[in-house]
C-alpha cells in the first residue's frame, strides 16, 4: 500500500464527502428498524410481469443491438417516446433537445463537470437535494442558499443575491431549483413564483437548472408549468429520471436543453461512461410505447397518495403540538420542523434506539443550518409500518423534548 495516499489524491476527491443518506442507511438495515430515511420507491409499484413480457420481446426482436454499445445521446426510440411525454406538458422539443444519462445523479455530476470551476458560485435552495449539493461540492462550487417560504425559493432573496453579486462583478454559474414537491421540503413552487424567477434569469442572463425527478407524482392540486416552458429562450436545463416514477434499478435519467448546451454534456459523458446501457433503454422505450408507463403511474399515484394521507393522519394524532411539517401535493417526501432548540442529530440517535429512522435536515442545507429539521419518506414503508413508525418517532421526540 502507498505510504502517503493523501499526497496522491486529487483536489476534487479530497473535497468530496460520503453521502450522508447512504451512510445513514447502513444504520437502518436491521429488520426491526422502520426507516423513513431513504428515497426508495415502493417495490409494489414495480411492473414486474409487464417487464418480463417486454424484456423477452427486446431480446427476440432487437437482441443484438440491445446487448451492444449504444449512442452517447441515448437510444433514439426512448428519446422519441420521452419527447412525446414532454409535448403533453407543452415542451417545444425534439430529440435534439434530449440526452439520456445514467440516472439523474450522473446528470448532476455532468452539470458540475461542464460548468463549475473551483470557487465558482452556484445558487441553490435552502434546503436543497443532497445529491445536487454533493455533485457541485465535488468540483469546488461555492454554494449560496436561498431561503424558502410556503411557495419555495423566495424570488426577492434571489434577486438581492444576484444584484449583490453583479455589483461585485460576479455571476453565478447557475441557479439549481426543484420546483415540484421539492426534495427535501415537499413544497411546490406555484406558477407566479416560477415566472418571477424566470424574469430574474432573463434580466441577468442566468442559467436555471430545473431538477424534476417526479413531477408526474401529483396527488392533489393543479399541475404547474415547467420552468423550461415558461423560459422559452434556452436558459433552462430540465432534468428527469425514471428512478422515482418507473424503476430505479434501470438507472435512466435525461437532460432537456438547447442542443448547443447538450453537446457539451455529450462530450463530458463520453469521458465518463461512453453510453447508458442500451438494454434497459430499449426495454423502457417499449414500455412507454405500449402505454404501460401511464397505466402503472396511475397506480403509483394512488398508492403514494394513500400513504401520504395516512402519515398526515398519524402525525396529527401522535406528534407533540410543538412539531410541524409540510403537507406535499405529491412526490415522496415531507419536511418536519422540531422546536427551534432541538437537535435532529441527537434525536436521530434516540430514534434509532426506538427502531425508527429519518434523515437529519442539516445535510440538505449548504450553510449547515436546519439543525432542527428532518426529512421523512412516505413512499417505501407499508401502511402498518407508517403508523407504527410515527408512534416510535413521536415517542422519541417527546423523550428528547423532556430533556431540553
Amino acid at each position: 500500500m502507498i505510504k502517503n495516499l493523501e499526497s496522491m489524491l486529487s483536489t476534487n476527491i479530497l473535497g468530496m464527502k460520503r453521502s450522508a443518506i447512504r451512510e445513514l442507511l447502513k444504520l437502518t438495515q436491521r429488520p426491526e428498524i422502520i426507516s423513513f430515511a431513504g428515497g426508495l420507491p415502493s417495490p409494489d409499484t414495480f411492473p414486474i410481469e409487464q417487464l418480463k413480457e417486454i424484456t423477452m420481446q427486446v431480446l427476440d426482436e432487437d437482441g443484438a443491438q440491445a446487448l451492444q454499445y449504444g449512442a452517447t445521446e441515448g437510444d433514439i426510440a426512448l428519446r422519441e417516446e420521452l419527447v412525446k411525454l414532454y409535448k403533453k406538458q407543452k415542451f417545444d422539443i425534439d430529440t435534439s433537445n434530449l440526452v439520456i444519462t445514467t440516472a439523474s445523479q450522473q446528470g448532476l455530476y455532468l452539470l458540475a463537470k461542464v460548468f463549475i470551476n473551483r470557487g465558482d458560485i452556484v445558487i441553490c435552495g435552502l434546503p436543497s437535494y443532497l445529491g445536487g449539493l454533493s455533485a457541485f461540492n465535488s468540483y469546488g462550487a461555492e454554494m449560496i442558499g436561498i431561503k424558502f417560504d410556503e411557495h419555495g425559493m423566495r424570488s426577492d432573496l434571489l434577486r438581492k443575491v444576484v444584484e449583490d453579486l453583479a455589483a461585485k462583478n460576479k455571476k453565478p454559474k447557475f441557479v439549481y431549483i426543484i420546483p415540484d414537491f421539492q426534495n427535501p421540503a415537499g413544497v411546490t413552487m406555484p406558477d407566479f413564483r416560477r415566472k418571477e424567477i424566470i424574469a430574474i434569469a432573463h434580466e441577468y442572463d442566468l442559467l436555471i437548472i430545473e431538477d424534476s425527478p417526479y413531477k408526474e407524482l401529483r396527488f392533489e392540486g393543479e399541475h404547474q408549468t415547467s420552468l423550461y416552458v415558461l423560459d422559452g429562450q434556452g436558459q433552462v436545463i430540465t432534468m428527469g429520471t425514471f428512478s422515482k416514477i418507473f424503476v430505479p434499478g434501470f438507472r435512466i435519467g435525461w437532460l432537456i436543453g438547447h442542443p448547443d448546451i447538450l453537446d457539451k454534456f455529450v462530450v463530458a459523458k463520453q469521458a465518463t461512461d461512453l453510453c447508458t446501457p442500451a438494454f434497459v433503454q430499449k426495454i423502457s422505450a417499449r414500455f412507454l410505447a405500449k402505454g404501460y408507463f401511464e397505466e402503472n403511474l396511475k397506480k403509483t399515484i394512488a398508492m403514494y397518495s394513500d400513504k401520504k394521507d395516512l402519515m398526515m393522519k398519524c402525525f396529527a394524532e401522535e406528534m407533540p403540538k410543538e412539531v410541524t411539517w409540510t403537507n406535499p401535493e405529491g412526490g415522496l417526501f415531507l419536511f418536519m420542523y422540531l422546536p427551534e432548540k432541538m437537535d435532529a442529530a441527537k434525536l436521530f440517535q434516540r430514534a434509532i434506539k426506538n427502531n425508527v429512522a429519518f434523515v437529519t435536515g442539516d445535510v440538505f442545507h449548504c450553510d449547515g443550518s436546519g439543525k432542527n429539521t428532518l426529512r421523512i419518506n412516505f413512499s417505501y414503508s407499508s401502511k402498518d409500518q407508517i403508523c407504527e413508525g410515527v408512534k416510535r418517532l413521536a415517542k422519541a421526540i417527546r423523550e428528547e423534548m423532556a430533556e431540553m
